[in-house]
């Protein structure tokens, strides 16, 4: 992995703290980073280049006056007002290549000083076990600080851990090993193979980044939430909120459009098209 500065731009590195998505149903991580983009007035600091990730270019995703910006598969953004680093990625992962990619971009954060990485995410709706929704959304987390992945600072604000993690499940000890590089991943891994229901959760991307991060020697924290695939910009918003209680960064600061805390991306106003044509009615 490769990272380019744009030119006359650096990256902060004592700003300690990366947000990144990782890839999941309902796309809610990325709907997340970028409102937390938008919302913190990140500004491009440059992007990564990875061979592990395929290849795509569009607008700017959060301003409505064209600057000529572009929009590509992984980029890097920084907000010196919250002292944080954000990466957006905009691809998926070549197939069988997601721990390859996971260790690249642990490599990056170390590299670059981080120490805290916290990684958003969204999980199948349907393999929802012990299902309460009489509180409304609920937030599930998976730390690196202790070794069952509990964390008594992500237990204050009422989220719980994620059940299915077990460090000596199969699946979870063979990400761990490929992480250290006590392994490698052949073309038949166990994640090829047909997936037993325990196997699940750490065939998702965001277990490869934890494992990868946490092997790297960085604190980890996973937020998750469970949704469907539809509209899931609601889903975004508590994933945002979620991330902006672990880092103590307070919405209502960021002074959005309308007297609203959060600023909404440009490109949010055409997610599902433009609005119909009313002739038709």
């Amino acid at each position: 992995m490769e990272f380019v500065l744009e030119e006359g731009k650096h990256l902060n590195k004592e700003s300690q703290n990366l947000i990144l998505p990782a890839l999941s149903i309902g796309n809610v991580g990325q709907l997340a980073v970028d409102l937390l983009v938008s919302s913190t007035r990140a500004e491009t600091v440059g992007y990564l280049d990875d061979p592990f990730v395929l290849p795509c270019v569009g607008n700017d995703a959060y301003r409505p006056i064209p600057r000529g910006d572009l929009a590509l598969p992984l980029q890097a953004y920084e907000s010196s007002s919250s002292g944080l680093t954000l990466v957006q990625q905009r691809s998926p992962v070549v197939k069988g290549m997601m721990v390859e990619y996971a260790k690249n971009l642990a490599e990056f954060a170390a590299t670059n000083g981080k120490k805290h990485v916290i990684v958003l995410s969204s999980l199948d709706f349907g393999r929802w076990q012990n299902i309460d929704i009489s509180s409304g959304l609920q937030i599930y987390y998976l730390s690196s600080t202790n070794a069952d992945g509990t964390d008594d600072y992500c237990e204050q604000f009422g989220w719980k851990r994620l059940q299915e993690y077990n460090p000596e499940q199969r699946g979870w000890k063979y990400l761990t090993t490929l992480a250290e590089g006590n392994a490698v991943q052949d073309s038949h891994s166990l994640f090829e193979d047909e997936l037993e229901e325990e196997d699940y959760y750490p065939s998702l991307p965001f277990a490869a980044l934890f494992s990868c991060f946490k092997a790297r020697g960085l604190k980890v924290t996973c937020l998750l939430c469970y949704c469907s695939e539809g509209d899931n910009i609601s889903d975004a918003f508590q994933l945002a909120e979620a991330a902006c209680k672990i880092l103590k960064l307070n919405p209502d600061n960021f002074q959005g459009d309308e007297g609203d805390k959060w600023i909404i991306p440009f490109s949010w106003k055409t997610v599902y098209g433009p609005p119909p044509d009313t002739s038709i009615f």
